[in-house]
């Protein structure tokens, strides 16, 4: 045969191939139903095959604005396959846009482990579509992990499935390898379409009313997180820091002739007193008043629990810690954030240990969470951190004991807080700490809403109008610039473990994903001024938009327990959508202020969240009455026993990854952010609301 004549017959078998080559490869699509009311707000939506196979989609008109969109793929051999998408495309072009986490590259993936609450949400001034991953299949167990994707140039909201590898501090990335078995092979999601106001202007409440009265709710009737009188836990916090630990986490000293004490920030468990090893202090040695860390909060809980249980030995402790708060020196109003110890490096039998030098060698410093420098003695003064003590020293003044010096203090720092506001309403983030002049970072942030807690506050309590105008400039501020856009930018978000992005990301979107890099703590210290301003005022726009906030808050909460989750997480909060967390003990924080708003708006369902927020900030508790977290601590640290009883994580899963075999477990405890302070807003809660049932 000749060469011309067999070139010609492959061209000619190659184009007879090609049109099944083409389908092969070809995405399948879905289409909506059209008794769908809102159908035409979606362009397409179109999946890839798995393997050779389209599968069967189903479609199910839920209610006007609710579909459900399952697919299944029936496989008679295994296959392998790196990734599965299927892709919802709007038809227009949204200017808002959320995710739970960020997916800044095409590698980058929305992991399961961060479905929280899971949604993709694109809006513009007319619609809002929201897609929600259907939980009842994931909660069986699948066999390959699914994600959730935000491409916001490409206009795409994507749910799928691969393999992921852990990027930075925490960023999850697609990684080849998944397999799939001869079985039936499904996965769906819900979408949402909604084009009334209510809807448009906060888009977080419908999802998360369908995934609590979906999920959330019925584990809450059942008993979840924790289906233990809390009261037990308090005891169990109490008698850990202040009996069986209390050599490693009660600090007391004189300091210029006057006793105070306080815990200690951080231990370890190295410091068990059945851990069989050398102590290996895990940080300096310290007591801090910080927006995380607060001795003077944990102090105020403890104050409660001694008044009511007329326990003097406890009493006294609270009382020694406000004295400590108190010692803090002032200049010109402003004030450290922390008092730490020398460390020094010592030997033993060739291994080299972490040890203090001991309170007689006091300095003052700040935190070293900051743009600046990991030392705290160089560390500027943070204006978040203040207004935080001083808001808890008015809270004490005003809610536990009349001592007018924390009145005195308060007021002395207010003045000069005022002073340094922007013409806009801003306050600064950091004072360099010679000079007190504003330095370079988040000086227009949503920091700002806690010195508006703080100033209205003062103003309840003085009466001075200068006050509260200062806080509602403030709180205008942020409800102007940061509010609409959702940037949350706090310390934490670029200035913790979590440091992505604080090269180029501040004050920046993520294009792809048209979103901030956010930390949840920015929403909550904003709800909670926008409460406040509003019972100030009366004015409705507050409230509103304080709900809208909280909302955005409630979205970082966990609505469901996952399968792949081996501790009870449901109520329990993340932090930032670039991080890892559940169970967060910043849910204690929280936990209040979603019942203030339960209470004041009469919703069901903020009662029940904000009650699970509580009992989730006792679940990480070593103790018999968390049978499944003390399974999990045990096969991480099989020397813990009954002196360890109120031992407590901050967190779980914090690295990305969790495993029956204890993985995301954790090594230490922060009483003032973690035990001490669950039993704090168990005490607050009790007074202020009555018992949690």
């Amino acid at each position: 045969m000749k060469k011309e004549t067999i070139t010609a017959f492959l061209v000619w078998w190659m184009m007879l191939l090609l049109p099944a080559c083409a389908d092969r490869e070809a995405p399948a699509s879905v289409s909506l139903p059209k008794k769908f009311k809102y159908a035409d707000a979606i362009e397409k939506i179109e999946y890839s095959l798995l393997g050779e196979h389209r599968g069967e989609s189903r479609v199910t008109v839920v209610d006007d604005q609710t579909v459900h969109v399952v697919l299944k793929f029936r496989l008679r051999d295994s296959l392998h396959q790196d990734d599965w998408r299927i892709a919802v495309v709007p038809n227009f072009t949204p200017s808002f846009h959320w995710a739970p986490h960020l997916a800044p590259s095409d590698e980058h993936i929305i992991e399961q482990h961060v479905f929280r609450s899971p949604a993709l949400i694109a809006a513009d001034k007319q619609r809002v579509i929201t897609l929600i991953p259907d939980l009842d299949i994931l909660r069986k167990g699948t066999p390959v992990r699914w994600y959730l994707d935000m491409d916001a140039p490409g206009n795409r909201l994507v749910l799928g499935m691969s393999r992921s590898r852990v990027d930075d501090h925490v960023l999850f990335v697609k990684e080849p390898g998944a397999s799939y078995p001869a079985d039936d092979i499904k996965i769906g999601f819900y979408l949402m379409v909604h084009e009334d106001e209510a809807s448009i202007t906060n888009p977080f409440r419908n999802p998360l009313k369908f995934l609590w009265s979906r999920w959330g709710h019925h584990l809450f009737e059942e008993g979840n997180p924790v289906d233990t009188e809390l009261e037990r836990y308090v005891e169990r916090a109490y008698n850990w820091a202040f009996n069986t630990w209390s050599n490693s986490v009660w600090q007391e000293f004189n300091l210029n002739g006057k006793k105070v004490g306080a815990p200690v920030f951080i231990v370890n468990v190295t410091q068990s007193p059945n851990y069989p090893g050398e102590v290996n202090e895990r940080e300096f040695r310290s007591i801090w008043n910080q927006a995380w860390f607060s001795s003077l909060r944990s102090a105020s809980g403890l104050f409660r629990y001694a008044r009511r249980t007329r326990n003097e030995a406890l009493m006294e402790k609270a009382l020694l810690t406000k004295e400590l708060a108190l010692s803090f020196p002032q200049t010109k109003g402003f004030f450290p954030g922390l008092i730490g110890t020398e460390m020094q490096e010592v030997e033993i039998a060739g291994q080299k240990y972490n040890r203090s030098k001991g309170w007689d060698t006091y300095y003052w410093g700040n935190s070293n969470r900051n743009p600046y420098t990991w030392n705290p003695v160089e560390s500027p003064y943070h204006i978040l951190d203040m207004s935080w003590t001083a808001l808890l020293m008015l809270r004490w003044y005003d809610e536990l004991e009349k001592d007018e010096r924390l009145l005195e203090y308060a007021i002395n720092y207010a003045e000069a807080l005022i002073e340094i506001q922007s013409p806009e309403g801003f306050f600064p983030g950091w004072l360099d700490r010679e000079t007190l002049d504003p330095m370079h970072h988040l000086n227009e942030s949503s920091e700002s809403s806690l010195s508006s807690t703080f100033l209205l506050k003062l103003h309840k309590l003085t009466g001075e109008e200068r006050y509260k105008e200062a806080a509602l400039k403030a709180i205008d501020a942020v409800a102007r610039e940061i509010v609409p856009t959702g940037r949350w930018e706090d310390f934490e978000t670029y200035w913790s473990c979590s440091r992505y992005g604080e090269d180029h990301l501040i004050g920046q979107k993520v294009t792809r994903n048209n979103m901030y890099k956010q930390n949840n703590f920015s929403m909550f210290w904003t709800a909670e001024a926008l409460l406040e301003s509003f019972r100030a005022t009366g004015e409705q726009r507050y409230l509103e938009l304080g709900q809208r906030t909280l909302d955005e808050l409630l979205m970082t909460q966990a609505s469901w327990q996952p399968p792949y989750m081996y501790v009870n997480v449901l109520g329990g909060f993340g932090v930032l959508n670039a991080d890892a967390e559940w169970n967060d003990s910043r849910q204690s924080l929280f936990a209040e202020l979603i019942l203030q708003y339960g209470e004041l708006l009469d919703m069901e369902e903020y009662s029940e969240r904000g009650i699970a927020a509580l009992k989730a900030s006792f679940v990480m508790m070593y103790a018999p009455e968390n049978p499944v977290t003390r399974e999990q601590w045990e096969k991480v640290y099989p020397f813990f026993g009954e002196k360890d009883f109120g031992f407590m994580m901050e967190n779980y899963g914090h690295g990305g990854r969790t495993s029956p075999e204890g993985e995301g477990m954790g090594e230490f405890t922060i009483y003032d952010w973690g035990n001490g302070a669950a039993a704090e807003a168990y005490n607050r809660i009790l007074d202020k609301f009555g018992k949690v049932k």
